[in-house]
């Protein structure tokens, strides 16, 4: 994955986990985004497990968040991606011309 294309996954993950905290969760806006910088931080190319985290969309790491562990037993309504966060997900990326989605 080049720079550009990592920083624009980065940027587009951490905007869809503050989404999602402020969506399900009513976080501030300021908080949520202070939460997904944190969650997401940016990492060097030589780090040597850099963007491990993308292994899973940030939908999931933002139920765990809000949620905890298993949230898809006590929510089962957030096991999936809503049809919102895939909405989002889309707009976002033609917004901002960000192919990452």
């Amino acid at each position: 994955m080049s720079e550009k294309d990592y920083v624009r996954y980065l940027v587009h993950e951490r905007h869809m986990f503050a989404w999602c905290l402020i969506t399900h969760g009513g976080v501030a806006p300021v908080a949520a985004l202070t939460q997904a910088e944190v969650r997401y931080p940016f990492e060097a190319a030589t780090e040597p497990f850099r963007g491990i985290i993308f292994h899973d969309v940030a939908w999931h790491w933002a139920m765990l968040a809000l949620f905890g562990q298993r949230y898809w037993h006590s929510h089962p309504e957030f096991q999936f991606q809503s049809d919102g966060y895939r909405a989002e997900s889309y707009k976002y990326d033609t917004a901002t011309n960000n192919p990452c989605a």
